[in-house]
């Protein structure tokens, strides 16, 4: 963190009049400013709207009053704050509004969509910007492989790679360090976090939310571009990486890398992996909602998923033939936002002991953190029927927001909460032929109703996986 003597960081917020910034952005940088008094941050927002410093600064207030930041927050948050209407796609108004910030560190901040900011940033390339210059990008980083390639080389060219902070803000601090602290800091699972006790990992995020009004961009996207190949992937790393020597930005992130690499489609067969569906009208936490194709903004030509899932394998010698299912969902009847890990029967159970029902499963609960421990042991009623008991613990909820916390460690350099170029490109690289098989029509396109569990098929389970 930056000393008091040192001039203070200027995050520079493109796109500050947009719904990212109002709802998501500024409420992170509320609860950083709260969780961290002393830490000096100037806010600078522009878009090609005008805003009067006295909106600006109400914009700034009622962010802040969301996550109930107290008044001495808001206030130092907007004493040195500024607006700048400005194009930043004319290269004298973006240089100008560089300028503005002064020579200072700098973050820009990019809440715009990904066509925008590409062309933002190669009129970069030829603007001077002060020393310390990081940029950070909300996802999705490209829309494909070739294109994110292609963007991840025009980057490199504004400011280096380790300047580059591309966000998944589902890396928070206290998901990185909860799954890297049970990974590592626990003799009794290191041994048996492989292929030879685990039989099955499911990275599972099933929401009751529908669409709530973000056509604009899921519909284009859908749930495999939106979660899977983004976020769930992410987590996928963490959990499946070997051992680290140190917590270091670099030292996690060369392993997260070595993972996506050894990510294959189970069985290399992008249909029988892959699974497709979408709302149809029904009812959802006791509120009505509509077929997904009437939601406003839809359009059905998009053939667009609202529950997808893939399985993948991890081809290396730890944890080669066990299957990694990632699923995510919207509409659903339950929240499930969850690791669970399966483990391996037992190889033999005494004569005379009756099995229980269900596999010792452990649990790790991404939203709200939790951990359950499922084991089967004979606790209760006739010692020789074997039953399961669940000894569950909470986590201390985070300090901030995810948001706050990814921003926190950009604006102290720090990149162990991003995602670099090369992962973000083998993301791509895994789920493409899913993408292709899905455009051609190879994977049907089931339905579910708005508040059920899924299509009934799908309860039962795919063999193999």
């Amino acid at each position: 963190m930056a000393t008091p003597s040192a001039p203070p960081t200027t995050l520079l917020i493109l796109g500050a009049g947009g719904d990212l910034t109002h709802r998501l952005l500024l409420p992170g940088v509320a609860t950083l400013l709260m969780a961290e008094r002393e830490r000096r941050l100037r806010i600078v927002g522009s878009d090609r709207v005008a805003v009067t410093p006295a909106q600006w600064k109400a914009r700034i207030s009622e962010s802040f009053a969301t996550v109930h930041a107290p008044q001495v927050v808001t206030r130092a948050a907007s004493r040195d704050t500024a607006y700048v209407q400005a194009d930043i796609l004319d290269p004298i108004a973006l240089q100008s509004l560089v300028n503005s910030c002064g020579d200072g560190p700098l973050v820009i901040f990019f809440a715009l969509p990904p066509a925008v900011t590409m062309k933002c940033c190669e009129l970069l390339r030829s603007i001077e910007l002060p020393e310390v210059t990081r940029l950070a990008l909300e996802k999705p980083f490209g829309t494909d492989l070739a294109s994110a390639r292609q963007f991840n080389q025009l980057l490199t060219r504004v400011v280096p790679e380790e300047q580059i902070y591309r966000i998944d803000h589902f890396l928070g601090v206290n998901t990185v360090l909860n799954l890297i602290g049970l990974r590592f800091a626990n003799r009794l699972l290191q041994p048996v976090w492989n292929s030879e006790e685990i039989e099955k990992v499911e990275i599972l995020y099933d929401e009751t939310l529908a669409l709530e009004g973000r056509a604009g961009y899921y519909d284009r996207a859908g749930a495999l571009r939106d979660m899977i190949q983004s976020h769930l992937l992410q987590v996928l790393a963490l959990i499946a990486m070997e051992s680290i020597a140190t917590l270091q930005p670099q030292e996690v992130q060369d392993q997260k890398a070595q993972v996506m690499r050894a990510i294959r489609l189970w069985k290399g067969d992008p249909v029988a992996a892959s699974r497709r569906a979408r709302y149809t009208k029904g009812t959802s936490q006791g509120r009505p909602v509509p077929d997904y194709i009437k939601e406003p903004g839809v359009d059905p030509k998009n053939m667009t998923e609202t529950l997808a899932e893939i399985t993948v394998e991890v081809v290396n010698n730890r944890w080669a033939g066990v299957p990694f299912v990632l699923r995510s969902g919207k509409a659903l009847g339950a929240s499930r936002k969850m690791v669970v890990i399966t483990f391996r029967d037992v190889a033999h159970l005494p004569d005379g002991f009756a099995g229980p029902s269900g596999a010792d499963t452990l649990v790790i609960g991404l939203k709200p953190g939790t951990v359950t421990l499922t084991l089967t042991m004979n606790a209760e009623g006739d010692p020789l029927d074997l039953e399961q008991k669940a000894l569950e613990a909470t986590l201390a909820p985070p300090r901030m927001q995810a948001y706050g916390e990814v921003l926190g460690q950009i604006l102290d350099g720090s990149r162990l909460l991003t995602v670099r170029g090369d992962s973000a490109e083998e993301c791509w690289r895994i789920v493409e032929p899913v993408l292709a098989a899905w455009d051609a029509g190879e994977v049907p396109m089931e339905t579910y109703a708005a508040g059920s569990r899924g299509p009934r098929r799908w309860d039962t389970s795919r063999d193999g996986a």
